[in-house]
């Protein structure tokens, strides 16, 4: 990778600055988020993964971004009541960042560069052309809800679709070989 996820800097969802050094040594999953999108059920996957796995060290980092139908219009005050109270969820969040277009988050440039491929394009990547809607062309985030997995040393070891869930046995067992290393 050009540049190490680690010194990034980011927010938290409550605006303080910060960056993800504090998840050194953990295989992370790092996924656009949005409340008002087909996909956002997959909260629910996400925190039941979390839950599962964050003993053995896996952190999930929820980043919420409005690219895409402005699927997530809310505040950041607003984002994480919604996570809260709607699907209970504990893994952590970050302010809303930009994931496409010119004002795209350095994090997300970072890890597109790192892995411009993704696993799982399937029906669905047709599905919203049918609607007529025009997904991201590649390399770029297709849509909400896109995951990249993280390993230990910081480097971006896959990227799955947005519509791989979390329980997808593709996903889990990329996330069970990075917690075995």
């Amino acid at each position: 990778m050009s540049q190490s996820i680690y010194h990034i800097p980011v927010q938290t969802i409550s605006g303080q600055d910060t960056s993800l050094d504090t998840y050194r040594g953990k295989v992370l999953l790092i996924v656009n988020v949005a409340s008002k999108c087909g996909l956002t059920p997959q909260y629910e996957g996400l925190e039941k993964l979390y839950q599962d796995k964050q003993q053995q060290g896996l952190e999930i980092l929820g980043f919420p971004a409005n690219n895409f139908l402005e699927q997530e219009p809310g505040s950041n005050d607003e984002i994480q009541q919604f996570c809260s109270l709607t699907y209970d969820v504990h893994f952590p969040l970050f302010g809303k960042i930009s994931v496409a277009g010119e004002d795209k988050h350095p994090l997300y440039q970072t890890l597109i560069e790192a892995q411009p491929e993704r696993i799982g394009e399937g029906p669905w990547w047709k599905d919203l052309v049918d609607y007529g809607l025009t997904p991201n062309p590649k390399p770029e985030v297709l849509w909400n809800f896109e995951k990249f997995l993280i390993n230990k040393n910081g480097e971006v070891v896959a990227r799955f679709a947005p519509d791989i869930t979390a329980d997808d046995p593709r996903l889990v067992d990329a996330i069970n070989a990075e917690l075995a290393k």
